[in-house]
């Protein structure tokens, strides 16, 4: 799973895929925080998969920033029944 961080919760499992995003794109953590006016926490909790909740707002302008979709930074996989 690359440079993917999987986070467990009860039904399944989240992947976060902005730093391996990143660094297919050549784009520092810096230079997105600059270009987006996205907080480097912000960041960093998406990259790592430390969220409660995930803001939709910075979600769409780092899409926009990096011409992807939704499920190219963070992915949900229910558990197989």
């Amino acid at each position: 799973m690359k440079n993917y961080k999987k986070i467990n919760i009860e039904n399944g499992f989240y992947l976060f895929k902005l730093k391996q995003l990143l660094e297919e794109k050549n784009v520092s953590i810096n230079k997105i925080m600059k270009d987006t006016n996205t907080d480097f926490k912000v960041l960093k909790r998406i990259m790592n998969g430390d969220l409660v909740r995930i803001d939709i707002f910075v979600i769409a302008r780092l899409c926009d920033y990096l011409k992807c979709k939704i499920t190219d930074i963070v992915e949900y996989f229910p558990n197989q029944k």
